[in-house]
């Protein structure tokens, strides 16, 4: 029985590794937009270098950035009255 369990303990620690590095990803995101939250002074300067590197560039990306925002608050407004 010991044997047992520890070959399926085996089997599952193989299957379970990709949603664990999936996981320590997405915990590494988190952190990062922690740090930028309490660093508010750093988003701001590198908006400023962008804009003023490039303009054209800056423009485009507040288009995308909109409209995945825009799409963002319209799926969490279906899901919510989904409920």
């Amino acid at each position: 029985m010991r044997a047992r369990a520890a070959q399926q303990r085996e089997a599952l620690a193989q299957h379970v590794w990709p949603v664990e590095n999936a996981l320590a990803g997405a915990d590494h995101a988190l952190q990062g937009v922690a740090w930028l939250k309490q660093h508010p002074g750093a988003v701001v300067a590198a908006v400023a270098a962008v804009l003023i590197v490039s303009p054209k560039r800056a423009w485009r990306w507040a288009r995308r950035s909109f409209v995945v925002w825009r799409g963002w608050r319209t799926v969490k407004s279906k899901l919510a009255a989904w409920r």
